[in-house]
């Protein structure tokens, strides 16, 4: 299930991550998944003020390199996070908001 709300941000964006955490998050047996379904919200969260960010930039056209960086970085990271995950190893993303505890 970790895995999944890990490579679910690759479709969905913030959303997939979401339900795993909001399905799981009263459920004491499930710290690890709720840990790791978290971490890729926040990572998610973070993806999307980089996509808006970029977008306002595109303005001044250095936007229009930044997104396909963007869109590369949350491919490749979201998919190392679930192999991580698979393996039953916590993952923490190298650069993400920890807006949500």
């Amino acid at each position: 299930m970790a895995m999944i709300g890990h490579l679910s941000g690759i479709v969905a964006g913030f959303i997939g991550p979401l339900v795993i955490w909001l399905i799981n998050k009263d459920k004491a047996d499930k710290a690890w998944l709720n840990g790791q379904a978290v971490e890729s919200l926040n990572f998610q969260i973070t993806i999307f003020i980089a996509y808006m960010v970029a977008g306002v930039l595109t303005f001044v056209l250095i936007g229009m390199l930044l997104i396909p960086v963007i869109l590369l970085a949350n491919l490749i990271l979201c998919i190392m996070a679930g192999m991580k995950a698979n393996e039953g190893v916590d993952y923490r993303y190298p650069f993400a908001l920890r807006l949500i505890k």
